[in-house]
């Protein structure tokens, strides 16, 4: 499966992955004070373990940074 994460391409060998799934590959030990974004579309973090990602769908990655 390729999909665009934060600008960027790569692919995943899977048939099918969640935001959660996708999110324990790419960053697994920070998704506090994270958003993600499918497709211009914010998927709420009550969501990540049921909405699946399709293959060329251009996701989006934001943390929370703290200081101003």
């Amino acid at each position: 499966m390729e999909l665009k994460i934060n600008q960027q391409t790569k692919q995943f060998n899977a048939e099918s992955l969640s935001v959660q799934s996708l999110l324990d590959l790419e960053i697994p030990h920070k998704q506090n004070g994270i958003a993600v974004a499918v497709n211009n579309t914010v998927v709420p973090k009550l969501k990540w373990n049921e909405f699946f990602v399709q293959e060329t769908d251009e996701i989006l990655i934001i943390s929370a940074t703290q200081g101003g």
